[in-house]
């Protein structure tokens, strides 16, 4: 993905930043410094300002949706045990995690945490401009707005801070949108090398502003129930009429990142809060998933009816009057295929197994 250019500003090597990119520091450096750049007119940012930001926004996708960010990656190690320091919850907006952390800015543990992103990330993200691995030297260039640098570095005893160079801010401010989707996408080639059997890293990087509607499905559901009577939860056994479930994602949501409709299963309203996001045993309940869900095919399938919802169906490979009409044992093989391999890499990102249990 490419910037918008400029004919006075060094966009080519901003454009040029997260090559030979090792670890996440540079993508939530710059984020952050976009973000709070953004809800100010000022050019100067204070350095941990900048690396608070850079844990909030690295706190959804690590802590909700378990993604890894390499091996030695340190903002994904500092980001887990300022949680386990802090308790903040792991769906915690940004906002609140910042406010959180500067609240806490005088406990010395938590201080000394955020302090490692401060040691090298400020000026190694220089680098492009400036080639030099003196850290006093690179303070000392900066300041001449070498190469057209982005900001300038001001570092004493009392304070650590970024002046951005006066010439990239109105371009900044304009081309915002298209510099932090520039940081997604290259966040997600990283991310993805590191998690590469994982579903939809690309919705695993911010935390939804609210998760899509159900109601589609729902009306799916309904309408099974309507033409073909009651179903049965999976889990409970329970008796299920129209209106009176829950749809529960099979695997859990923040794993797949999806509300298809073959990974949704009406279930009694109790499971979700005992389930959460928890994988139900394969060895249990797939097969029980299959069946409603090859019954629910052939209901709407036979009833002549085509809600768009069937489209879902498709990336499971097949067209839904194909797997209507496969055997028993043909379209258990399918969901095998599917949710088997998928499964296994839940449980390597450490989900855990759950069984329905009866009080």
């Amino acid at each position: 993905m490419d910037i918008p250019q400029s004919l006075v500003l060094s966009t080519v090597t901003l454009g040029k930043v997260f090559a030979n990119t090792v670890a996440t520091y540079k993508f939530f450096w710059l984020l952050s410094i976009l973000q709070i750049h953004a809800k100010t007119e000022g050019l100067r940012i204070g350095v941990w300002d900048i690396v608070i930001r850079m844990v909030a926004n690295a706190w959804y996708p690590i802590h909700y949706f378990r993604l890894s960010f390499g091996k030695s990656d340190s903002l994904f190690n500092i980001v887990i045990e300022l949680q386990k320091i802090t308790g903040i919850p792991i769906d915690t907006d940004i906002e609140t995690v910042c406010d959180s952390l500067r609240d806490r800015l005088g406990n010395s543990e938590i201080r000394h945490l955020l302090r490692i992103l401060t040691l090298n990330v400020p000026y190694r993200f220089l680098h492009p401009w400036i080639n030099t691995s003196n850290n006093n030297e690179m303070v000392a260039r900066s300041q001449t707005l070498e190469n057209g640098c982005l900001y300038a570095l001001y570092r004493d005893d009392q304070e650590f801070y970024i002046e951005l160079n006066s010439k990239w801010d109105s371009y900044l401010h304009d081309h915002y949108k298209i510099l932090t989707d520039f940081v997604f996408w290259n966040l997600t080639q990283f991310l993805q090398v590191r998690n590469p059997n994982v579903p939809a890293i690309s919705n695993k990087l911010r935390k939804p502003e609210q998760r899509d509607s159900l109601s589609p499905q729902h009306r799916y559901w309904d309408m099974v129930i309507n033409i073909g009577g009651s179903i049965k939860c999976l889990y409970t056994g329970k008796e299920l009429c129209q209106g009176g479930y829950d749809l529960d994602h099979f695997l859990p949501w923040t794993f797949v990142s999806h509300n298809l409709n073959w990974n949704l299963v009406p279930s009694d309203s109790s499971i979700n809060s005992s389930k959460s996001n928890k994988l139900p045993d394969l060895d249990i309940y797939l097969r029980k998933l299959a069946e409603i869900q090859h019954y629910s095919l052939r209901t709407c399938i036979n009833a002549n009816r085509t809600p768009k919802t069937l489209e879902d169906y498709l990336s499971l490979g097949y067209a839904p009057r194909d797997l209507a009409d496969m055997n028993d044992d043909q379209f258990m093989e399918v969901f095998e295929r599917t949710f088997k391999p998928m499964n296994q890499i839940a449980l390597n990102m450490g989900y855990s197994t759950w069984r329905y249990n009866r009080i």
